[in-house]
């Protein structure tokens, strides 16, 4: 018999600020198996990055360093047009500041994946793209890069001879051409937790998902990810475990 499929699942988390919270960040880790932590420069500041990498630790989930655009005021969701040296420079001091927290709990990051804008820019942006490459050849440990398929990003960390791990995003809306629906767009956001988790499903067992025009778009997913700052992300993250295990669907960090 052909061995059960296996996907990680992964969400943002660390994404308060000071006396601000977001997310259900306890919750969350006691769901997913591949923690997005926040490094400063988007969200999340040092007392928070310990924390969510002690948490992590203690339950036994991989640490990812997600970078962003030096915005905090808008949540790194403004493309901000910085020089590729410099970009490169912003997201090797996130990794290395993350990975500090990381080694004091007793781990270390074990992949990286771009936030926000940063994230749909490397997708497209062979510039944008390169400087984050640049910044992990500068790292000088090969961590995987977490990222759509087919993206400038996939194809830079591969020329580079980095692991490039899929994902695909079961509580957001897809185009037609495999991008996902730009937030404030109809159809951007998903929040009813049953309908995410079939998707969820069928994005692991058929390799596809509806896009918002009703055609069908494949996937490759080795992790799934949810969004940690929708409101009621930990029921929706629950519900996505639930129905994947209740199928049959492993879930572990692809990072081993």
């Amino acid at each position: 018999m052909p061995d059960s499929p296996q996907v990680d699942l992964n969400a943002d988390l660390g994404e308060g600020f000071g006396a601000w919270t977001a997310g259900a960040d306890e919750d969350l880790l006691g769901i997913i198996t591949s923690a997005n932590v926040a490094c400063g420069f988007h969200a999340g500041d040092p007392v928070i990055m310990r924390r969510v990498c002690a948490e992590a630790v203690r339950r036994g989930v991989a640490i990812g360093a997600q970078v962003g655009y030096r915005d905090l005021v808008g949540f790194g969701r403004r493309r901000i047009d910085i020089a590729p040296d410099d970009l490169s420079a912003d997201v090797l001091y996130q990794l290395g500041a993350l990975d500090g927290f990381a080694r004091a709990a007793g781990d270390q990051v074990r992949y990286l994946k771009p936030h926000g804008a940063l994230y749909h820019a490397a997708a497209t942006d062979a510039g944008q793209a390169g400087a984050v490459i640049s910044a992990l050849l500068g790292w000088g440990r090969p961590l995987p890069v977490l990222t759509l398929p087919g993206s400038a990003l996939a194809s830079a960390a591969d020329a580079a001879g980095l692991p490039v791990v899929f994902e695909a995003f079961c509580d957001r809306g897809y185009r037609a051409d495999g991008s996902l629906v730009p937030r404030g767009q109809p159809g951007a956001v998903l929040h009813e937790a049953g309908e995410i988790a079939d998707r969820a499903l069928a994005m692991v067992t058929d390799g596809e998902v509806p896009a918002v025009d009703g055609s069908r778009v494949t996937v490759r997913p080795a992790s799934l990810c949810v969004h940690g700052d929708t409101p009621g992300a930990a029921a929706i993250a629950r519900a996505v475990r639930d129905r994947l295990t209740g199928a049959g669907v492993r879930l572990a960090a692809f990072t081993g």
